[in-house]
C-alpha cells in the first residue's frame, strides 16, 4: 500500500487521478469531522466536498506530505465551522442521517442506531473522538495527530467517553 506521501508526490507530479486514492482512504474520517460539527447529513456531504476540494487546491503548500491526513482534518473542521456559521444548526441529527456509520445498503440496525444516538449525546470533544477511533477505525495516535492533541488526552477522552456511554447505554429510554 502507498503511503499518503507517495500519494501526494505522485499528485504533485501530474498523476491527478491518484488523488481519489487519499479521498477513499478519508471520506469516512473527513464525514466524522463534519458530522461532529454539523450534525446535518446534507451539509455534512457537502462539506466534505469542499475539504477535499479545497486539499487537493493547496497540495502544492502542504510542508510534510506524510501528515495529509492531519491536515485534511484542520481543513475539514474550519470547513464545516465556516458553514456551521453561515446556516442555522439542525436541533437534532436522526440516527438514520449518520452516513460515516451505516452499513452497504445505506441501513442501521436497531443496536447501531442506539450506539450512535448515545455517541451523539457526548460532549463534544469525546464525540469526535469515539467518531474518528471505532467509526472510521483510526488509531489512537492518529486520532491524537488529526485533531493536534496528545496521544495522552485522546486517551483520556475515550476512556471518559466509555465510561458516559454505559451509563448512556443503561439509561431507561423517556
Amino acid at each position: 500500500m502507498q503511503t499518503d506521501a507517495d500519494v501526494v508526490r505522485a499528485v504533485l507530479n501530474g498523476q491527478r487521478q491518484a488523488f481519489a486514492v487519499l479521498v477513499k482512504r478519508y471520506e469516512r474520517s473527513v464525514r466524522a469531522v463534519a458530522m461532529n460539527v454539523l450534525r446535518d447529513h446534507e451539509s455534512v456531504q457537502d462539506t466534505a466536498q469542499e475539504a477535499f476540494i479545497k486539499a487537493y487546491e493547496n497540495l502544492p503548500g502542504l510542508r510534510r506530505p506524510h501528515a495529509f491526513g492531519p491536515w485534511l482534518m484542520r481543513i475539514t473542521h474550519r470547513c464545516a465551522l465556516s458553514r456551521a456559521s453561515r446556516q442555522p444548526r439542525e436541533t437534532a441529527l436522526e440516527p438514520t442521517d449518520a452516513a460515516a456509520v451505516r452499513d452497504a445498503d445505506g441501513r442501521l440496525d436497531e443496536e447501531k442506531q442506539n450506539l450512535l444516538a448515545a455517541v451523539l449525546k457526548l460532549p463534544e470533544g469525546e464525540r469526535q473522538v469515539v467518531m474518528l477511533r471505532y467509526f472510521c477505525g483510526h488509531s489512537v495516535r492518529e486520532v491524537a495527530e488529526m485533531l493536534s492533541r496528545s496521544v495522552g488526552t485522546v486517551t483520556k477522552q475515550l476512556s471518559r467517553a466509555h465510561k458516559r456511554l454505559r451509563n448512556i447505554l443503561k439509561e431507561p429510554e423517556k
